[in-house]
């Protein structure tokens, strides 16, 4: 499933190429005819993430509230002004597709494509056009709907608002449910995925079932901080990478990325290759990257809980 990270990179995209633009929305599928219908023919003029939602605002007071769930996407393309992402959503292999390349001539545009598989919804405007594929959830609310969803939301790290650390703390030490169950849970904290989960809970040397209310509130705030960190990176990055660059075995390659010098292992863009991008993600029977141990993996709440026994051992 997407992580927060995707979200609040969407939003950013769509404020980029669609703010201010009066957008023609239909609905190809056909699923979505009615709510496509309030929205055709408005000026978009916000575009806002808390957590894995995405909220698209227009003049008229409706919104569009697009959850991605396990296999929605959003697909990009337009003229030579509507740059960014081609993709966001649904796993990649590597982070996200990009439309257009740094040099070389600018694609003709002839206005959106005819509608390819399932598409729930069309945005487009005179420049370009996104669809959605797959989503869990694609709704037009009004505003007040809006802030009822928001308020069953836990604390977006990507937001990072005045008193959301504290609440985030308080929402730990209020349950002892196990710290593995509490990162997924969107009412704790916002957000955070499957991948994030397994790799803040190694980076802070956290046991997954470690009860909430047994974390001291130090370590709390900590784990806090670093889910603030990572997710900002994902959001510069456009994939989810919790480990420095003294662990990517590639070969040196040209690039910035997180490496911070122009020769760095990884990929060309100077990020890491994804094998070397995690901890503990996806890494069971592996050796520790700290203390040698294979790694460990579990069925905890319905998901794949990944951790290392000695490094993480309470």
């Amino acid at each position: 499933m997407p992580e927060g990270h995707s979200v609040h990179r969407l939003a950013r995209q769509f404020g980029d190429v669609f703010a201010g633009e009066r957008l023609a929305v239909t609905s190809p599928q056909g699923r979505f005819v009615q709510g496509a219908a309030l929205l055709d023919g408005h000026v978009l003029t916000e575009s806002a993430a808390h957590g894995k939602h995405l909220f698209l605002g227009f003049e008229h007071g409706l919104v569009l509230h697009v959850h991605l769930g396990l296999y929605g996407a959003w697909d990009f393309g337009g003229d030579a002004s509507f740059r960014g992402a081609s993709s966001i959503g649904a796993p990649r292999k590597i982070g996200e597709r990009e439309a257009y390349p740094d040099d070389g001539p600018d694609p003709v545009y002839a206005g959106p494509p005819a509608p390819v598989g399932a598409v729930r919804v069309r945005l487009a405007s005179g420049h370009g056009w996104a669809d959605l594929r797959g989503a869990t959830t694609c709704e037009t609310l009004t505003e007040a709907d809006v802030e009822a969803v928001a308020a069953r939301l836990g604390p977006d790290p990507l937001r990072n608002l005045p008193g959301d650390r504290e609440s985030f703390l308080a929402g730990l030490a209020r349950k002892r449910t196990p710290l593995a169950t509490l990162l997924m849970d969107q009412r704790v904290i916002a957000g955070v995925g499957n991948v994030y989960r397994a790799e803040l809970l190694f980076r802070g040397r956290l046991d997954p079932w470690l009860p909430g209310n047994a974390l001291p509130a130090e370590a709390a705030g900590l784990l806090w901080d670093d889910t603030v960190a990572m997710m900002s990176n994902g959001v510069r990055d456009g994939r989810i990478i919790t480990t420095p660059p003294r662990y990517w075995t590639g070969p040196a390659r040209t690039g910035a990325g997180g490496a911070g010098s122009p020769n760095a292992p990884g990929t060309p863009n100077g990020l890491p290759d994804p094998e070397d991008a995690h901890f503990v993600y996806r890494r069971q029977g592996l050796d520790c990257r700290a203390c040698g141990t294979a790694v460990a993996v579990a069925e905890h709440a319905a998901r794949k809980l990944y951790w290392c026994p000695v490094c993480q051992r309470s």
